[in-house]
C-alpha cells in the first residue's frame, strides 16, 4: 500500500496502545517509534514485530475455549493487481459480476462477455425500477459503488410476492432471480489453494493452544468448503452438525460429542482425548447442504452432486431464515460458545455490518466477562454504528481488541509461529 503523506492508517488498536504508520514513519500512541536511543529509523520488521508482541500478550493465555469467526473477508485472496478473482469475492465484487451477467455493463468493463438472452432476464436496472430500489447500478456508465446488493436483493424478494400470477412479466422476473442467485452460488465456488490460503495454518496454529479435550470453534457465514478442505489437507476431523453415517444427516447435537477412547491401562477408568477435532459452524448454509424433502431431513453431499444447495443468500430476508432449520440451531451453538467463560474469539474478515451477527456478539461482550474478542479485518477504523459500539465497549474497559490483518495475508504471522507446515 502506497500512503498518502500525513494518512495515519492504524494497525493495532487496544485501551492502552494505538500502533499506526503513514509515508513518514511508524507511531505509538501518536509519537514516532524509534529503533534504539540513538534515534534510529523503526523499519517495517520492527513495526511487525511490536504488533506481534502486542498481539501474544493478548492471545496467549490459558483459554479454555477458542472460537473464530470468518467473514466474506477470509475467503479473498490478494495478489499484486488487487483481489485474485479466481477466489474469495467481496459482495461488491459479486454484485459488479451479477450486472455484467445480465446486461447492466458494457462489454469492456466485464471480464467476460455475458452470456445471457435480454429477452429472458431482466438487467439489475429494470429489477430496480420495479421494485424501487433508488441506487443504480451503474454511476458515470462503470459499476456504482454505492450499489448495495443486501439491499437490493431485499427489495426484489419483497416485490416477488406482490405480483400477480397472470402478470405477464412474473416468469422473466422469477427467471431473473433465480439467474441472480445462481450467479452467487458460482461466485462462491472455489477450491482451497495450501500455497495461497492461510486456513489450514490458522487451524493448526490455534489448535495447539488448546488442551486435547477443549475443541477449536470456526464459525463461518460462507458457503465455500475451504475450511473443510484445509482440515482435511491436516487430517483433522471436522465436526459439522452432521453425522457420521454413510450419507451424512444434519443433528445439532454432534457438536456436545468429544472423540475419546479408553487408555490402555485396565487400571485406570482414564480417557483419551483424540487429537485435531474441530467444531464447524457454517451459520448462513453451504454448498455441499441439500435438503431431502422425501426424508425430510438436511443431507451433505459431494459439492458437485449438490443441485439446490441450502444457503442464506445476502438479503434482509437471512434473518427470517436464520429462526428456520438448520439456521435457528447454528445460531443457537453460536451463542452457547460465546457465552461460555475464558473463552478468545478471533474475527477474521468480518466487519460487523451484518446487524444479527454482530448484535450477538457485542451483547455477549457485555454479559460474559470471560469473553476476550480480537477483532481482525484490512480496515480497522470502518465508520458504522456497529464497528463504533466495538470501539466504545474497548474503551469502556471491555476486552476488545483491533488488528488490521487478512486470513490469507498476515494474520497467521500475528496470532502464532510462521512456517507451520
Amino acid at each position: 500500500m502506497v500512503l498518502e503523506e500525513n494518512e495515519l492508517i492504524k494497525y493495532f488498536v487496544a485501551p492502552n496502545i494505538i500502533l499506526s504508520k503513514d509515508s513518514k514513519g511508524f507511531y505509538e500512541n501518536g509519537a514516532e517509534l524509534t529503533a534504539s536511543d540513538i534515534g534510529e529509523k523503526f523499519a517495517e520488521k520492527d513495526f511487525k514485530m511490536k504488533i506481534q508482541n502486542e498481539v501474544s500478550k493478548f492471545i496467549n493465555r490459558s483459554f479454555d475455549n477458542i472460537v473464530v469467526l470468518a467473514g466474506a473477508g477470509a475467503s479473498v485472496v490478494a495478489n499484486e493487481s488487487g483481489i485474485d478473482k479466481n477466489y474469495g469475492k467481496t459482495v461488491g465484487m459479486i454484485a459488479k459480476s451479477i450486472a455484467q451477467e445480465l446486461g447492466d455493463l458494457n462489454i469492456e468493463e466485464s471480464d467476460s462477455k455475458a452470456d445471457v438472452n435480454s429477452e429472458s432476464f431482466f438487467t439489475i436496472q429494470q429489477l430496480s425500477d420495479m421494485c424501487n430500489y433508488r441506487i443504480p447500478v451503474k454511476k458515470e456508465s462503470k459499476f456504482n459503488e454505492e450499489f448495495n446488493l443486501e439491499d437490493f436483493l431485499s427489495k426484489v424478494l419483497t416485490y416477488e410476492q406482490y405480483l400477480d400470477d397472470d402478470d405477464k412479466e412474473k416468469d422473466k422476473y422469477l427467471k431473473t432471480v433465480e439467474k441472480i442467485l445462481e450467479i452467487i452460488k458460482k461466485q462462491t465456488s472455489y477450491n482451497f489453494d495450501t500455497k495461497k490460503m492461510n486456513h489450514g495454518a490458522l487451524l493448526k496454529i490455534l489448535s495447539s493452544k488448546l488442551e486435547k479435550e477443549n475443541k477449536l470453534t470456526v464459525v463461518t457465514t460462507n458457503y465455500d468448503t475451504l475450511f473443510e478442505e484445509a482440515a482435511e489437507s491436516l487430517e483433522m476431523t471436522v465436526i459439522d452438525g452432521f453425522s457420521f453415517s454413510y450419507h451424512p444427516y444434519f443433528d445439532s447435537n454432534m457438536f456436545d460429542w468429544k472423540l475419546v477412547r479408553d487408555v490402555s491401562n485396565v487400571k485406570t477408568t482414564q480417557l483419551e482425548y483424540k487429537e485435531n477435532v474441530i467444531n464447524l459452524l457454517k451459520i448462513h448454509g453451504s454448498l455441499t447442504w441439500e435438503r431431502s424433502e422425501s426424508e425430510q431431513k438436511i443431507r451433505r453431499k459431494q459439492k458437485d452432486s449438490v443441485n439446490n444447495p441450502i444457503m442464506v443468500f445476502p438479503s434482509s430476508n437471512k434473518y427470517v431464515q436464520s429462526y428456520e432449520e438448520p439456521y435457528f440451531e447454528l445460531f443457537t451453538k453460536f451463542q452457547e460458545f460465546l457465552r461460555r467463560p475464558n473463552t478468545l474469539l478471533i474475527t477474521a474478515g468480518f466487519s460487523f455490518a451484518d446487524n444479527h451477527i454482530a448484535t450477538m456478539i457485542t451483547q455477549a461482550i457485555k454479559h460474559n466477562p470471560g469473553l476476550n474478542v480480537l477483532v481482525s479485518d484490512r480496515n480497522i477504523s470502518h465508520g458504522h454504528n456497529n464497528w463504533k459500539e466495538l470501539y466504545e465497549l474497548m474503551k469502556n474497559h471491555f476486552q476488545v481488541t483491533f488488528l488490521k490483518a487478512t486470513l490469507n495475508d498476515d494474520l497467521i504471522d500475528y496470532v502464532g509461529e510462521q512456517n507451520v507446515y
